[in-house]
C-alpha cells in the first residue's frame, strides 16, 4: 500500500502563489509515477500535471500551461507542485496520486491510471 498526505493548500488572490506538498510512504517513492489532480465544486475530477520515473513531465496544458510546475524529490519521498499567478478557477481540492510507474516516461492522464490517492488539500484563489 501506498500513503499519500499533501500540504500547502491555502487562501490566496489572484495572481499569488502556492506549492503543494505531497509526502509519499508504503513503498519505494521513485518506482511510483505521480501526479496532481483536482476537483472544482460541481465538476469533475481533472488531471493538473503529472511526472514520470524519469521526471518526464507533463500538464493540463489547456488550464494550467506556463503557471504550474510539478517536480518530485526521491530523496525525500515528496511531489511538489509549484503555482503561480494563480486565478479564481484554479479553486479547487488538489489530490496527489500515484500508480506503478510503468515505463520510464509513461505519465497517466486519467482518474482511472491512478490507484492510490491522497485525502486532498483545499485551494482557494479570490478575485
Amino acid at each position: 500500500q501506498v500513503q499519500l498526505v499533501e500540504s500547502g493548500g491555502g487562501s490566496v488572490q489572484a495572481g499569488g502563489h502556492l506549492r503543494l506538498s505531497c509526502a509519499a510512504s508504503g513503498r519505494a517513492f521513485s518506482r511510483l509515477g505521480m501526479a496532481w489532480l483536482r476537483q472544482a465544486p460541481g465538476e469533475v475530477r481533472e488531471f493538473v500535471a503529472g511526472i514520470s520515473l524519469s521526471t518526464y513531465s507533463a500538464f493540463n496544458a489547456n488550464s494550467v500551461k506556463g503557471r504550474f510546475t510539478i517536480s518530485r524529490d526521491n530523496a525525500k519521498n515528496t511531489l511538489y507542485l509549484q503555482m503561480n499567478s494563480l486565478k479564481p478557477e484554479d479553486t479547487a481540492v488538489y489530490y496527489c496520486a500515484a500508480n506503478n510507474g510503468g515505463t520510464s516516461a509513461y505519465i497517466g492522464r486519467q482518474i482511472d491510471d491512478y490507484a492510490y490517492w491522497g485525502q486532498g488539500t483545499q485551494v482557494t484563489v479570490s478575485s
